[in-house]
């Protein structure tokens, strides 16, 4: 497949200072964790190209293997996607601090494991600890939760992750856009999830009110 085909916008390189310090594009981490959904990863990936964002990627070790499983892409191609992608291991990475400005961060999907361990505070990978530093710094925070049926604990977890100012973002689809492939659910689950950002992703189709047939 043509893993490029219709994606506008690539990554300008070289643009990414403005030599104070300060970004001269609006910036997003990006993390894919191993929970199955791993399309809706990829296709935020290529809305916020679009959007000339630039992303800071992070895949953790599942994520790469349920890309595998559930997609056509390699990692390579992902990873080439992304301005800059970082090892979850690399805990001295920029987006690790709080002086790395960022507009926020987005976990799609989200495992309940990563759910826990933000929820916990437990900063013991990258994508745990730029989540923790997105948190304190207070700035937006989605998490794409792919589960079902949800335990207690889940959602506990998901009650405190929230009350410290992350949005819980449990991608349901929405059928009044009368999709015709699983690909118009992803793309609508995607805008939804860049509103969040102040992002408006074109094509996005928003509820109008009944329509007149």
């Amino acid at each position: 497949m043509d893993f490029f085909t219709n994606q506008s916008n690539p990554p300008t390189s070289g643009a990414t200072h403005n030599g104070k310090g300060n970004p001269s594009r609006p910036r997003i981490i990006v993390a894919l964790t191993g929970a199955t959904g791993s399309i809706l990863g990829i296709q935020t990936i290529f809305a916020l190209r679009r959007l000339n964002i630039e992303i800071h990627l992070i895949i953790s070790k599942w994520a790469e293997a349920t890309i595998k499983y559930e997609t056509d892409y390699t990692i390579a191609n992902v990873r080439a996607l992304a301005d800059h992608v970082y090892s979850t291991n690399d805990l001295a990475a920029p987006i690790a601090s709080g002086s790395f400005k960022v507009l926020g961060m987005i976990v799609v999907p989200c495992s309940v494991k990563t759910l826990a361990s933000i929820s916990s505070g437990i900063c013991d990978d990258l994508i745990a600890r730029a989540a923790d530093v997105v948190l304190k710094e207070r700035r937006r925070l989605v998490l794409a939760v792919r589960e079902t049926p949800l335990s207690s604990i889940h959602l506990q977890n998901m009650m405190t992750v929230t009350q410290a100012g992350a949005v819980v973002f449990p991608p349901v689809p929405a059928f009044y856009i009368k999709p015709d492939s699983v690909g118009d659910i992803v793309g609508h689950s995607v805008g939804r999830m860049l509103d969040l950002f102040g992002l408006d992703v074109e094509g996005f189709e928003r509820w109008e009110g009944w329509k007149k047939e």
